[in-house]
């Protein structure tokens, strides 16, 4: 017995590290890029807290609000949170193959596949709401588990509650339970539908739901015609056999665990009574492949997944050379191809890595924007190019304005009015207006005094620019090839 609580003990040793090393990989790389362009919406809610947005629920908002009043606006305070996340996630994902079975090996094999993944380095390393949602479909699924395990009926509570909680953050998670809602009926867990604690649960997360709900209706559903344009500009070009074989790229090297995973649910004797969970997991995939939906929304059932086929792993090695080389060898996999999922270099590095895949060894990985456009680096790297420059210049045409107090200024995107809001801050800039995303609720209704001069940035002045200003000043553009603004 002391012999197996020393392992255990090392175990948990090598999981706390592996906590720290992820908190630790996404601080030191924050400043490779700059802020993201979702990342300035995101972060500019926190000027406006509210029940809800324009494309999100509240939560993301909330916790801008709180972030910029302990931390500022600096790129750390924007990307703190995501990584220490990191570290909480990998504890989680930890705790799930335990409560699967795993043993003390297969818990250090789901942190290491947590680790390695291209959607976990992704996810931790932006300040957007898919990494708290990452960490709330994860909870959910664990607090099933645990249900199924204990048979205590407080774990349905705290999922209805951790239910509402998600869904101030990401509507998608509804699929989650729309899945459960669905399956359940046919299972031997039916009888949940009959217990007082499921529903007050369910009760529960309703009325912390219930504030974003009724924000919708009174703004005349604004989530509603958010899905119909991501439908009419990116949806559209989602293939579904491109979004099958982007399965297997979201988690990189760990698809090996996440498919062993899926195959251990599915037909594995000792996992019967969780097999329900794996036909969730195809209810998923075959729902958002049939509705064109992006290949990344179904990264919330990976780490569910990486777990389960840590256990599986943990049950079928059992030579010691054998169980060390399985990790070692989705560490080393994973290096060579890391850059793909994490800006580890600054841009110009960037580039000539992935432009050496395309010559070197044909691989053409991520260069294809949502328009189906082909330039030199991944969108979400483009994205994090060039708006320290766009503020700096918005700063000097600003400065040129004698009566500050009838003028403002106007971005044509989110990214851009992000950038003033946030970046801008450095220069004391006022928040800039927009017609674009949540900008248009926070737009004046009056401007008092009347407006004489205003700081346009677009692409191309509209003919009405022309029509309503006397003079007009080029002042500069964005000069980095390489940013997608």
């Amino acid at each position: 017995m002391a012999i197996l609580r020393t392992f255990g003990f090392r175990y948990n040793i090598i999981i706390v590290f592996i906590c720290f090393l992820n908190v630790a990989l996404h601080l030191i790389i924050l400043s490779n890029l700059e802020y993201h362009r979702d990342e300035l919406l995101y972060f500019s809610l926190g000027q406006h807290p509210d029940f809800g947005y324009n494309s999100v629920p509240p939560m993301i908002g909330w916790l801008a609000w709180i972030l910029q009043h302990i931390f500022g606006y600096s790129l750390f305070a924007v990307r703190i949170l995501p990584a220490l996340m990191s570290g909480v996630f990998i504890i989680l994902v930890a705790r799930m193959a335990e409560e699967l079975g795993g043993s003390d090996y297969a818990q250090v094999l789901a942190a290491v596949g947590m680790t390695v993944t291209g959607f976990g380095l992704r996810t931790f390393g932006l300040f957007q709401p898919v990494h708290i949602d990452l960490f709330f479909w994860t909870l959910c699924i664990l607090l099933i588990i645990r249900f199924i395990n204990s048979k205590e009926d407080k774990y349905l509570i705290f999922f209805g509650i951790a239910a509402g909680l998600s869904l101030l953050n990401k509507y998608l998670i509804g699929l989650l339970f729309a899945g459960f809602l669905v399956i359940i009926p046919f299972t031997v867990y039916r009888s949940v539908f009959r217990n007082k604690k499921f529903w007050i649960g369910i009760i529960a997360g309703f009325l912390l739901f219930l504030p974003n709900l009724i924000w919708q209706f009174i703004n005349g559903l604004p989530v509603i015609n958010h899905i119909g344009e991501l439908a009419r500009t990116q949806l559209m070009n989602v293939g579904r056999l491109t979004f099958l074989a982007e399965q297997l790229m979201h988690p990189g090297v760990a698809s090996v665990l996440t498919i062993a995973g899926l195959l251990y649910l599915l037909f594995n004797k000792e996992t019967v009574r969780y097999r329900f969970l794996g036909i969730l997991v195809i209810f998923i995939v075959g729902t958002l492949m049939l509705l064109r939906g992006k290949s990344y929304y179904t990264i919330g059932i990976y780490p569910f997944l990486i777990a389960a086929g840590a256990v599986s792993f943990g049950k079928k090695l059992k030579w010691t050379w054998s169980r060390i080389l399985l990790p070692v060898l989705i560490i080393l996999l994973t290096i060579p191809l890391s850059p793909v999922a994490i800006p580890i270099f600054k841009s110009e590095k960037l580039v000539k890595y992935f432009n050496k895949l395309e010559t070197a060894y044909g691989i053409d990985i991520g260069r294809r924007f949502e328009d189906n456009s082909i330039h030199s680096l991944p969108q979400d790297y483009a994205d994090m190019l060039g708006w320290k420059e766009l503020t700096a210049l918005a700063n000097e045409a600003w400065q040129k304005i004698p009566d500050k107090k009838a003028a403002f200024i106007y971005c044509e995107n989110y990214g851009q009015a992000g950038a003033i809001t946030i970046i801008g801050k450095k220069y004391k800039l006022p928040e800039a207006v927009s017609f674009n995303e949540s900008f248009i609720y926070w737009f004046p209704e009056k401007f008092d005094p009347d407006i004489i001069s205003m700081v346009y940035i677009n692409d191309e002045p509209g003919e009405d620019i022309q029509q309503l200003f006397r003079k007009i000043t080029k002042i500069g553009s964005i000069t980095n090839p390489d940013a997608r603004e």
